[in-house]
């Protein structure tokens, strides 16, 4: 990545920006009290925060951490909403920067991809080519290594105090989450390679970012030394397609030893290339090339929420407007297979 040259640090505290990341950090979210009361005292706040980042005052504070198990069990660590305004703030500046040395195969968290766009582009790669090769990385946020990231980082921010405030908010995450993470020794490891400062916490706009960041590496490597033509990635879920099955086991150790670069494993017992015509799943979906299917897990799993959703509407506690939102949007994804079907008999099997 090219170094960005020009001093952008005070971009980053302009009080326009710090305006509109908290029209970012707020949308849909105006409710939520700590939202209210940052709002209801805005000028002041974002005055603060302005004076804190110029002054290099500004701390993070505190996470809160709670347990999520739909669609799998992890830990959410949610920032206090003025550390979410910054990471806002933050973002809008380096964003574009750091965008601009992604690949076109990269698919989370950026405007106009997301996980609908990368299963048309799977379903369009398993048509043209006879296998894949579905990878993922072992416990993905908890394994990020802090120092590996920030080298990263500088490699196109060369703004000292804008690498200062990505260390702060790198440093108030810090194991979060440890509990999370099997401790894993890689080649060349010392003792105290136990206390490697590791881990993102999953809720923070900056980490869902930065994760994209640490794994463009691995997008490069793939692109540009094995020269993959058909690759993409949403996450820490990435595919490779080939007509030589061979290819993809030599590939698959190529990524194994260059993921070991960055501290991170795959689920290797699980990585195998296999024919497309027998399909793979990602993303919530059993992907063939002329159709697709829901996970039977996921439409299990929004039975029973409709069933709770049904009885807390016939209790009064929650409106059939909030209902038919929730519904739609399960429907939205949904309909990206060919669950028509699926879909009516479950919304059919229950009485409102």
């Amino acid at each position: 990545m090219g170094k960005v040259y020009d001093d952008f640090y005070p971009q980053i505290y302009n009080l326009l920006n710090l305006w509109q990341a908290f029209k970012k950090a707020a949308a849909g979210r105006r409710k939520n009290p700590s939202v209210a009361q940052f709002e209801y005292n805005l000028e002041n706040e974002l005055v603060a925060l302005r004076d804190e980042l110029q002054d290099g005052a500004y701390r993070p504070g505190g996470y809160r951490s709670f347990t999520v198990h739909e669609p799998k069990r992890r830990k959410i660590s949610a920032a206090p909403f003025r550390d979410r305004v910054v990471h806002h703030a933050l973002i809008n500046i380096i964003g574009p920067m750091l965008e601009r040395k992604f690949i076109y195969d990269s698919y989370a968290n950026q405007v106009g991809k997301g996980t609908h766009k990368a299963l048309d582009r799977c379903t369009h790669f398993m048509r043209e080519y006879q296998y894949v090769l579905l990878c993922d990385v072992t416990q993905f946020f908890p394994s990020i290594d802090h120092r590996i990231l920030r080298e990263i980082l500088a490699k196109t921010i060369y703004d000292e105090r804008a690498m200062e405030l990505i260390d702060h908010i790198l440093k108030s995450g810090e194991g979060i989450l440890s509990s999370e993470y099997d401790l894993i020794y890689f080649p060349n490891d010392d003792l105290f390679s136990a206390q490697r400062p590791r881990g993102l916490p999953i809720g923070n706009l900056t980490s869902q970012f930065w994760a994209n960041v640490y794994l463009n590496e691995l997008d490069q490597f793939v692109k540009r030394e094995l020269k993959a033509r058909a690759y993409l990635r949403y996450v820490d879920d990435f595919s490779l397609f080939s007509n030589d099955k061979q290819e993809l086991h030599v590939w698959r150790a190529a990524i194994i030893d260059f993921l070991a670069g960055l501290r991170l494993t795959i689920h290797e017992n699980s990585t195998t290339p296999r024919p497309c015509s027998k399909g793979v799943t990602f993303l919530g979906f059993i992907v063939f090339p002329d159709h697709r299917r829901l996970r039977p897990e996921k439409g299990y799993a929004f039975r029973r929420r409709w069933r709770r959703l049904a009885a807390d509407l016939r209790a009064g506690n929650l409106t059939l407007q909030n209902l038919q939102i929730r519904a739609q949007a399960w429907v939205n994804h949904a309909r990206f297979g060919d669950t028509w079907s699926l879909r009516r008999a479950i919304l059919q099997s229950v009485r409102l």
